[in-house]
């Protein structure tokens, strides 16, 4: 690799543009213009979160490959792109994305072309959306294009499943190294920075999802909350962590228990969440739809007198995200019909919470899919945490 700044071979990049651009042809498109960070970074190596403010990118079919950054994103895109062809849109009062996109097209030929847009990711809002179609209303084509990019990166290379597979090394470090940190009169405070220490220490980048961690009533919480406060005696504590490496994500989630008293009704809802763990696992195969995997869980969440606990998703795919969150799609839902591929990655949670008792309960781990079992690359207790 001749570029310490990018991830990949630069070969690696060139077959997955081709891959892009052939099914751009299928689909009629003479170009796209792109808004998604992980799309950017699959295709270019860019990594810079100021698609937060503003950030394009163009593919042509003809191969045009352009960046239409700010001028704060000029070092980041000259420093991690392949891509050659960076153009610099201005900040003022009276600059417009939107025809900074137009001027950027017809510089590439593109009057009169059929333009697809992508429309599924949070680095274009709606506002902008309508500008554009404003602005080239009349002058192009302008198509709302599938999400065909992220269906292509939901089979991992050689060179991404690496780093998937560091990351899940790293996050078993990290998983108990935060375990160790988290038992009755911790502040939780503390262990957030143990996570967070250890994960820096180990070569890891942030997640990209703020990781849920709650004791007491907060446990329920799967999202961030604010505040921090100390884990008591007989508590519960929530712990869905994530790290990511060259932007691959690796997770993993599992609730630990203070004494001197144990619930039974905790340790009852642990080995039920076991149970439908190892049952999700046993069908991830090549084949497999999304949907049966979560008509796996569901049905193990039932049999074992859990109906009331059974969630509308139980994980998801992991690949290279940027903030806000880790997760894409596809979520593991009812009647999902994408069907397993090897090299697929999936993070499978079985989550239980009890809000009539305010208990909760969890174990979750990450997994390759292969042509036989699953690969775990990440690994939490099948045995009830307890911290005294």
């Amino acid at each position: 690799m001749d570029d310490i700044n990018i991830h990949f071979s630069r070969e690696e990049f060139v077959e997955r543009q081709q891959r892009a651009r052939e099914q751009m042809t299928a689909q009629e498109l003479d170009g796209v213009l792109l808004f998604k960070f992980e799309d950017m970074y699959w295709l270019t190596g860019y990594d810079s979160d100021g698609f937060t403010i503003f950030g394009c990118m163009f593919l042509g079919t003809d191969g045009q490959l352009t960046h239409l950054a700010r001028p704060a994103d000029l070092g980041n895109a000259s420093y991690s792109s392949i891509c050659e062809d960076i153009r610099i849109a201005p900040d003022s009062q009276d600059a417009s994305r939107a025809g900074q996109i137009r001027e950027m097209l017809n510089s590439l030929g593109m009057q009169g072309k059929r333009i697809g847009i992508q429309v599924d990711t949070m680095g274009l809002t709606p506002r902008l959306f309508l500008e554009i179609q404003a602005e080239l209303e009349n002058w192009c084509e302008l198509i709302i294009a599938p999400d065909f990019i992220r269906q292509l990166r939901l089979i991992k290379s050689p060179q991404e499943l690496t780093y998937l597979r560091k990351a899940g090394e790293i996050m078993d470090i990290v998983m108990d190294k935060t375990i160790d940190a988290t038992f009755s009169g911790a502040y939780e405070g503390d262990i957030y920075a143990t996570f967070y220490d250890s994960l820096f220490r180990l070569g890891a980048d942030l997640p990209a999802h703020i990781p849920p961690l709650g004791s007491g009533k907060s446990a329920l919480n799967l999202r961030y909350t604010s505040k921090r406060k100390h884990v008591l005696n007989n508590d519960q504590v929530t712990l869905e962590l994530g790290v990511a490496y060259r932007h691959y994500h690796a997770a993993s989630m599992c609730v630990v228990l203070t004494g001197p008293d144990i619930n039974d009704r905790h340790l009852k809802m642990h080995e039920t969440s076991v149970i439908a763990l190892d049952a999700v696992q046993s069908i991830l195969r090549p084949g497999t739809t999304v949907g049966e995997i979560y008509d796996a869980y569901r049905s193990s969440l039932e049999d074992n007198g859990e109906k009331d606990a059974v969630l509308t998703v139980c994980g998801y795919t992991m690949g290279a995200t940027c903030p806000p969150t880790w997760m894409e799609q596809p979520l593991i839902f009812e009647g999902n019909p994408l069907v397993l591929e090897e090299n697929m990655s999936f993070f499978t949670h079985m989550i239980l919470n009890d809000r009539a008792s305010g208990r909760s309960m969890a174990v979750a781990e990450q997994a390759i899919i292969t042509v036989d079992a699953p690969e775990i690359i990440t690994h939490v207790p099948r045995i009830p945490i307890i911290r005294d």
